[in-house]
């Protein structure tokens, strides 16, 4: 017992002694209209123009037996400019559209919503238009087991692991040749590669602690030079690959990353937010790193706040100094400015 709370209280004192940065934020930047009200925000990235995108879950308001409660009732993907002024919804009352898990912005600004519920991750031109589903939806009826695993094609999870097809994926993210890596992560712990087209190329991870292996995959990023990065959520660690998958390094120290984004530009930082410490004396907090791991500093807290962060599930750095922060408990975007 004397073990374990010296390396508690270690654990926090590192956490405790990385330097603050200072920052001013805006909780109030979307102005959606009078009839729409955020959920959880699940994701917010933003485009070449600006342009903000969020994947929220929603619901509505149902009546049975003379009582009202609030039911999950599917995701929507809304679109705001830069301003924050709305938009419009995107792929409104999209088949797939179940339970958002995220929203990323590719090089070509096409849009790339995660559904954890529909097991599918959907791509939207910059107008809008479905494009492309990777991935597939649970067939509705009993249709028998499902096939064995390929040979070589990934491992670990509770589930079958079938190429292409992901068990409650989390995220996705691109290098520069336009190859596709997928956190597969809240059912199975992998990640699979993609290439342009779409078409699997390779899968690796299993679930476990060791080098390598994952515990509940929630985030991922590339960097310019095609190395794949991994919020290893469950293990409390970043898992750094190269770009076949092979084991490379790992970042300790930043509490249990939830989701993770590395800035565009010649010099390149990776941001993780701590967004599910629950034996962490100081959590909430989002940290700014180099690419090999050193901290540069953090800011925030958990709370309710401005300022404050309730779950942050994903972090859109286009800017390394503005950023837009998703929180799930909060149902807001929050967007932050670093200072020097």
């Amino acid at each position: 017992m004397r073990r374990i709370l010296v390396s508690t209280l270690l654990a926090a004192g590192v956490l405790a002694a990385q330097p603050e940065i200072t920052f001013d934020s805006n909780a109030a930047l979307l102005k959606p209209p009078a009839n729409l009200q955020l959920g959880e925000v699940a994701g917010a990235a933003t485009d070449s123009k600006g342009n903000i995108f969020v994947y929220e879950r929603t619901g509505e308001q149902l009546t049975m037996g003379g009582s009202r409660f609030f039911s999950h009732g599917g995701s929507k993907l809304l679109m705001f400019d830069s301003t924050g002024k709305y938009v419009r919804e995107i792929g409104q009352d999209i088949y797939g559209a179940l339970f958002a898990q995220g929203v990323r912005v590719d090089a070509q600004d096409n849009i790339w919503a995660v559904d954890r519920g529909s097991n599918t991750i959907m791509k939207f031109d910059s107008s809008g238009k479905f494009l492309q589903v990777l991935g597939r939806k649970p067939e509705s009826i009993n249709v028998g087991p499902p096939p064995a695993a390929p040979a070589g094609r990934g491992g670990g999870g509770r589930g079958p692991i079938q190429g292409d097809n992901f068990n409650r994926p989390t995220d996705i993210a691109w290098d520069t040749q336009g190859n596709m890596f997928v956190s597969d992560g809240y059912t199975n712990a992998r990640i699979v590669k993609l290439d342009k087209t779409g078409r699997f190329v390779k899968a690796w991870g299993q679930r476990g602690t060791a080098q390598g292996q994952l515990n509940m995959p929630n985030s991922i990023a590339v960097d310019a030079k095609g190395d794949v990065y991994v919020a290893d959520l469950g293990n409390k660690r970043i898992q750094v690959f190269d770009n076949d998958g092979a084991f490379k390094s790992e970042i300790t120290g930043v509490g249990s990353p939830m989701t993770i984004c590395i800035s565009p530009g010649a010099h390149q930082y990776l941001y993780a937010s701590n967004s599910n410490p629950p034996d962490s004396l100081d959590n909430g907090e989002i940290y700014k790193l180099e690419l090999d791991g050193k901290v540069l500093g953090k800011f925030g807290r958990a709370g309710k706040l401005v300022k404050e962060f309730g779950t942050v599930n994903q972090i859109d750095c286009r800017n390394p100094n503005t950023l837009l922060v998703g929180e799930v408990q909060n149902w807001r975007v929050q967007k932050v400015t670093l200072k020097p």
